[in-house]
């Protein structure tokens, strides 16, 4: 390190919250393994038990920062109520993958039943539960009720995307409802919701207790997708600037210990701890280790890429990840249309400050803040002066390529659902 650890920091001693998943690996990792002191931190991590939780308590300054929901900050950064009144900042991705669409196993049995091919085809569609709900339309039959975990999440987006692309209006053929992560495997063997978006451990245990079936994970759906950031209020972050790069520093050198796959039975078995996620290790290593097992009873499929900390630059804040996360809050009327997109990402993240923690730490970073998502089956090198960077397969599940340089056109060729006028107030905050 090139200076002192402790000898400029505005603050020692920082409050971050976090939710009780196996993305929050970067945070404990951190701590656990003395990264944060290594840097002049001493840093308490405060399990929440909902993202309305982490919204507030950011918000009031009860916690300094968190691990938060991409579009959460984006639409602070916007905004929009429901989302938080500060303008929240970021510049660390927490990893890339993670979730997964997880249903009953009474709804599973009727999607094989409807549509065997698709059901046997991965990654798996919604063709077969659309085919399902025109039956159930047919007779009358109320909604099938779906979860996701706030209403500006990954999850949320990622199930809307899932639906649209087999022609599902996630608005009007569907019911969506907010449920806390940690109870969705309890609504789900209660009979209260059909299916769910979530993070792990979260899918592992409906399938641990035989009551669920996980459809599609979120790397099948958009391979190495973003997911969660650290986030704060972009007046903390000002106020503490070089808490803020120690913050990351210890994080990126947290992410690439956790990448080890030599280190990752330890983070397993610390995540376990009553403190962090505080379920079985075995449920938590199924995705942590890359080995998921889908359905109850069933081998499991290897997924190495299931989660991933810091290899592909995971922990960079990508500008084109941050646009077409808006572009899809835009598409589903929760946020407004922006005058410029990447403009209105650069409010929320910031390269800049990524830039200068990685290289304190003498580490590479990407050049540049975009690049086209969804044009790459395979890990592509990306070439720059100095140095390359390998970076993982992109690809969305349906095919489609994203140019954050022409996001307008990109939203436009979705074919529309109406928009609902009940988007923003649909789903519960909880």
């Amino acid at each position: 390190m090139s200076r002192s650890p402790d000898r400029d920091l505005e603050l020692r001693c920082v409050r971050l919250g976090f939710i009780p998943l196996t993305d929050c690996a970067v945070l404990v990792a951190a701590r656990e393994q003395g990264f944060f002191a290594r840097h002049g931190l001493d840093v308490r991590l405060c399990r929440e038990p909902s993202w309305a939780n982490i919204r507030d308590k950011v918000d009031s300054g009860a916690l300094d920062g968190a691990h938060m929901l991409a579009p959460m900050a984006l639409a602070a950064g916007q905004g929009v109520p429901g989302a938080g009144i500060r303008p929240i900042t970021t510049a660390f991705s927490l990893g890339l993958n993670g979730n997964a669409i997880t249903v009953s196993r009474g709804l599973y049995q009727r999607l094989q039943e409807a549509d065997p091919v698709a059901m046997a085809t991965r990654p798996i569609t919604a063709r077969a539960l659309k085919t399902v709900i025109a039956a159930d339309q047919r007779a009358g039959r109320p909604p099938l009720t779906f979860a996701t975990v706030f209403s500006f999440s990954a999850h949320d987006l990622q199930l809307r995307y899932w639906l649209a692309a087999a022609g599902i209006d996630p608005d009007r053929d569907v019911r969506l409802v907010v449920i806390p992560p940690p109870r969705v495997a309890d609504h789900l063997e209660a009979g209260l919701i059909d299916g769910y978006c979530v993070g792990e451990p979260w899918n592992s245990q409906a399938v641990a207790r035989a009551s669920g079936c996980i459809l599609i994970s979120g790397h099948e759906l958009w391979n190495n997708a973003p997911e969660k950031v650290l986030g704060m209020t972009e007046a903390w972050a000002d106020a503490h600037p070089r808490t803020h790069r120690a913050l990351i520093m210890a994080l990126l050198e947290a992410a690439a210990w956790l990448d080890d796959p030599v280190n990752r039975p330890q983070a397993v078995e610390c995540l376990a701890d009553e403190a962090y996620v505080d379920v079985p290790a075995e449920l938590i290593a199924r995705a942590m280790i890359g080995e998921v097992v889908y359905e109850p009873g069933s081998a499991p499929r290897s997924q190495p890429d299931f989660h991933v900390f810091s290899r592909y630059a995971a922990n960079f804040p990508w500008l084109s990840h941050a646009v077409w996360f808006m572009t899809q809050m835009v598409r589903w009327g929760l946020i407004e249309h922006p005058a410029d997109w990447l403009q209105a990402a650069r409010c929320v993240y910031r390269p800049d400050r990524y830039r200068e923690a990685a290289q304190e730490l003498g580490w590479p970073s990407p050049s540049r803040d975009t690049k086209l998502e969804g044009e790459h089956p395979d890990p592509w090198t990306l070439a720059q002066a100095g140095h390359s960077l390998i970076l993982g397969p992109d690809r969305f599940f349906d095919g489609r390529v994203f140019d954050p340089q022409a996001a307008d056109r990109y939203l436009g060729s979705f074919v529309p659902f109406p928009v609902s006028d009940s988007s923003l107030s649909s789903q519960e905050s909880s």
